[in-house]
């Protein structure tokens, strides 16, 4: 093979592996009935591809043949290990792996991208853990992106995924989309998950930048695959929320890398497209029964969306849906939330006695948007003295570069 056709083959290889790597995983798992070893298989796999198909060409069914090949490659490696280690049962996995009843079909690789993503996210699992293992196992980034992406150190993430996988063997959780009466409470675990993927992204957590695209961006995908998968309204409505936020992203920030506040955005950079798709979305979802908390709040996101400016914005219907979700779901931040658009809404005054309720209640003390509300709120009050207390505090509790800029640039303000 000449050197052009073999680089060739390799970019056909690489944009394979991109597109069906963790698809092929996902049915490896279902076949092998471990995550190491399907890990292995994959690698293995992809490793014949590119032995063999450059001289018998690639197959018409890719991932078909890969999964093929992957179950072989894993049964010959149980085999060889049995003949060093007679204790483990190495001979039956190897027979079971090797009966063609499981033999993989097109509608079940299709599905077991949904029951991996289940697997990932089941409430069994710890919080830390089920965003951990869905990083690692469903969307492919590595362990040091992991680690790096949420400041944490690559072998605390390493030991949480390795525990991740010890518990989901040991615990024999079935490795299957739940039965409809298990459905909302599992699928409520999967949109949890893919939401906090999706807020760490939008809105880091620490760092020297606002919004970490790589993150939005797995969310996002991970939500179109389930909606895929699995048109249920509130999956409809968390990817419509996604997209409509998404859309602002250009505008979030100046080319300095400072903070821009909704209103002051420039709404011409707005994405369009996904402006129009989350509001699609949003239609589709609602009228299909009560609506959940991604439906509700990515309505309120689209009221922001359709608003020709932040003071065309329609705050009594934004207010009216806070209203609605609160009825769904009454948290704090709901409330904090819906305050700031009771200011918005009546004034400055009626939502400072909101916000000063919720913090008499001991609620959201170390939230730094809690302070950061509230200082707004006094600031636009003249309540100066009041207004720079919260700020502070506000700044005590910021770990965001840019979000630390900002609320440095409005104490300067108020002490001219």
């Amino acid at each position: 093979m000449s050197v052009d056709a073999s680089r060739n083959m390799r970019e056909i290889l690489d944009g394979i592996y991109r597109s069906e790597s963790r698809r092929v995983f996902a049915t490896l798992i279902r076949l092998l009935g471990d995550f190491d070893l399907a890990e292995e298989a994959l690698h293995d796999a992809f490793s014949a591809a590119l032995q063999q198909w450059p001289r018998s060409g690639v197959p018409e069914n890719p991932r078909a043949w890969l999964v093929s090949a992957g179950r072989y490659k894993a049964i010959d490696a149980l085999r060889r290990r049995a003949r060093f280690d007679a204790l483990e049962d190495y001979d039956e996995r190897a027979e079971n792996i090797a009966d063609e009843s499981i033999a993989p079909d097109g509608d079940e690789i299709e599905d077991d991208r949904l029951r991996l993503v289940f697997t990932c996210c089941h409430p069994a699992l710890s919080a830390d853990a089920r965003l951990a293992l869905t990083l690692r196992e469903v969307c492919g980034l590595t362990t040091e992106d992991i680690a790096h992406a949420f400041l944490t150190g690559a072998p605390a993430i390493a030991q949480r995924i390795v525990r991740a996988k010890a518990k989901i063997r040991d615990a024999g959780i079935p490795y299957r989309v739940p039965a409809p009466e298990e459905l909302h409470e599992r699928l409520d675990s999967v949109l949890r998950v893919i939401y906090l993927v999706f807020n760490e992204g939008y809105s880091a957590s620490s760092g020297t930048t606002l919004t970490r695209h790589d993150l939005s961006g797995e969310a996002i995908r991970l939500a179109r695959l389930l909606v895929e998968l699995l048109p249920e309204p509130e999956a409809m409505g968390l990817l419509a929320l996604m997209l409509l936020h998404e859309s602002r992203r250009a505008a979030r920030t100046s080319p300095s890398g400072d903070l821009v506040l909704l209103d002051e955005q420039d709404r011409r950079s707005w994405n369009s497209e996904q402006i129009a798709e989350g509001i699609a979305l949003v239609e589709r979802a609602l009228p299909l029964r009560r609506p959940g908390t991604y439906c509700l709040q990515a309505a309120i996101a689209a009221v922001h969306a359709e608003a020709p400016s932040g003071a065309a914005t329609d705050w009594v219907e934004i207010v009216g849906l806070y209203d609605l979700l609160a009825q769904v779901e009454n948290s704090p931040v709901i409330e904090l939330n819906r305050a700031v658009a009771v200011a918005m809404r009546d004034g400055p005054l009626a939502g400072l006695a909101l916000v000063d309720a919720i913090i008499a209640r001991g609620d959201l003390s170390e939230y730094r948007l809690t302070h950061a509300a509230r200082a707004d709120l006094c600031r636009r009050l003249n309540k100066n003295a009041e207004a720079r207390a919260s700020y502070e505090r506000a700044l005590e509790l910021t770990r965001q570069a840019p979000e630390r800029r900002f609320l440095e640039r409005r104490l300067a303000e108020l002490k001219k």
